[in-house]
């Protein structure tokens, strides 16, 4: 069984089954990896010895970004994916941060480089006639090294929902191990089709989509990802495997309702961050089953979900995962509820999520020694999530650390008001954040996004509230602002600090007020 990325993708260096599916265009595994062997000679030929192997990245999701990638597990060198969000210094930063002697990018994207410091990184436009001469001279590929299971596969920036992001070196067997676990729990097999809708510079697509694809040799059909188009590329592709990270379902789930939705290929979706009641309702809606789970670029914590989850669960947790209190470095007490459901013990039971083990497959962030020594404290992982247990061993997520709050004397925290609010009809997507109480304290701000044609009143606020038992009077926001969108990541993650910045009279939407002791709002 191969144990790195280079090995499985020898093992399909003569397979003629197709491997990639783009516009009118497809490649067989075999046209495929020949044309990213062919790239990684010309690359190894080109690094310099002295100097870190690191080619970048800077490409949308198609066939040069997927070379890229098969070139550099055959030629064994380390892969930086750059977020192709990023301006202007902040993605010069992150070239220079992650070393890349070269970054490939395309006539698309090469604008964003003018004038930026780069490290003495030099750029090549992947799909240039003299890059294509270069590629042609290179002769067949000797590969910069022979790679062992954890030597760094790809350096993948942290998404950066709660501050710069970190280059994660991701080690070539967390993709393999994803690829074999999710491939045996799907039953997928080369006359399946993969669709990577998720940025291929990020973990997700990269250990639940691609390496899915390498693991059974299906089919890959690299896109953008939108909500619009989705069904129709689902039917025209022959889909029957999607990955997602963040909220496509819930921009999926907000496009307007067909009769014939449940007429599609597509057997399985895999990903993290979805509602329950997205789940449910995507699951329904397009006739598939959809497995959600709990993912970090980093994966030194592995949760999963099994039978008999409950509503609101992310799963049990892989021997070694704990929840501690970051003060006094103990374990949490076990979350006690009320007859409705509400966790009546926040301060006892919420605490960080922490691998007591150590890092697990996380091999460190690349030349950034504090942000490691913050992860590894007390020789644990920490993660910064915040999470509670059950009595049956069952966690559920609580937002960031960063997502404590603190009303009228009572610590309260984002998720659990998030999920609550998620059952409100006509509601797309949601952020639940702290703003600063005009006194002492905090005050519970959310911010919505209504599905399309879909309306919402203060008074049918208020009635939706008022019937949550579960549902603390503290919890209750002070202020919620209706928006058309909400900032996020280019991985469909909430930006939930360019909410906080923006404060309560800046952003724009709608903005209720509830009254300070009462529960009407204007």
């Amino acid at each position: 069984m191969a144990e790195n990325i280079q090995q499985l993708l020898r093992e399909r260096v003569e397979d003629d089954s197709t491997a990639l599916v783009h516009g009118d265009r497809s490649w067989t595994w075999r046209e495929h990896l020949a044309e990213a062997s062919a790239e990684a000679s010309a690359l190894v030929a080109a690094l310099d010895p002295q100097r870190p192997a690191h080619v970048g990245t800077l490409l949308d999701n198609g066939p040069q970004m997927l070379r890229a990638m098969a070139g550099a597990g055959l030629g064994g060198y380390v892969l930086c994916g750059i977020n192709t969000t990023r301006r202007g210094e902040s993605l010069a930063a992150d070239v220079r941060r992650a070393d890349c002697q070269v970054l490939l990018t395309d006539e698309a994207h090469l604008p964003l480089l003018a004038g930026l410091d780069l490290g003495g990184a030099r750029v090549v436009d992947v799909d240039s006639q003299e890059w294509a001469d270069e590629v042609a001279a290179a002769g067949p590929l000797v590969p910069h090294r022979e790679v062992g299971a954890m030597d760094t596969m790809m350096m993948i920036f942290t998404s950066g929902t709660s501050g710069d992001p970190k280059a994660v070196q991701v080690p070539h067997i967390l993709p393999v191990f994803s690829g074999l676990d999710l491939v045996g729990r799907f039953s997928l097999g080369p006359d399946d089709v993969c669709y990577l809708a998720m940025p291929l510079f990020h973990s997700n697509a990269v250990a639940a989509g691609w390496a899915v694809a390498l693991t059974c040799g299906a089919t890959m059909v690299p896109t953008t990802f939108s909500a619009s188009r989705f069904l129709d590329d689902v039917r025209k592709h022959g889909v029957t495997y999607m990955n997602y990270v963040g909220k496509p379902l819930a921009y999926v789930l907000a496009t307007a309702e067909r009769d014939d939705d449940a007429d599609n290929p597509l057997r399985a979706a895999f990903g993290n961050e979805a509602s329950d009641r997205d789940i449910e309702e995507f699951a329904r809606r397009f006739d598939c089953r959809v497995v959600d789970g709990f993912g970090s670029t980093e994966l030194a914590i592995i949760i999963q979900r099994e039978d008999g989850t409950p509503p609101g669960s992310v799963g049990r947790g892989a021997d070694g995962v704990a929840i501690y209190d970051s003060e006094s470095v103990t374990e949490c007490a076990v979350a006690v509820f009320d007859e409705h459901g509400a966790l009546t013990n926040a301060d006892e039971a919420v605490g960080e999520l922490v691998n007591t083990q150590g890092r697990g497959y996380f091999s460190g962030y690349y030349n950034d020694p504090d942000a490691d020594d913050e992860r590894m404290r007390h020789g644990m992982y920490w993660s910064g999530d915040l999470a509670y247990r059950d009595a049956d061993g069952w966690i559920y997520l609580a937002g960031r650390t960063a997502d404590w709050m603190r009303v009228d004397g009572e610590n309260l925290a984002a998720g659990p008001i998030e999920r609550i609010l998620q059952r409100l009809p006509g509601l797309s997507r949601i952020a639940v954040y702290a703003v600063p109480d005009e006194r002492v304290g905090d005050q519970v701000m959310a911010a919505v996004v209504l599905e399309d044609e879909a309306r919402l009143t203060p008074q049918e606020l208020e009635a939706f509230l008022a019937a949550q038992p579960d549902l603390s009077p503290k919890a209750w926001p002070r202020y919620v602002r209706i928006n058309d969108d909400l900032p996020s990541t280019a991985t469909n993650k909430v930006l939930k600090r360019e909410l906080v910045a923006q404060g309560v009279s800046a952003g724009g939407g709608t903005l209720w007020t509830r009254e300070e002791r009462g529960r009407s709002y204007a």
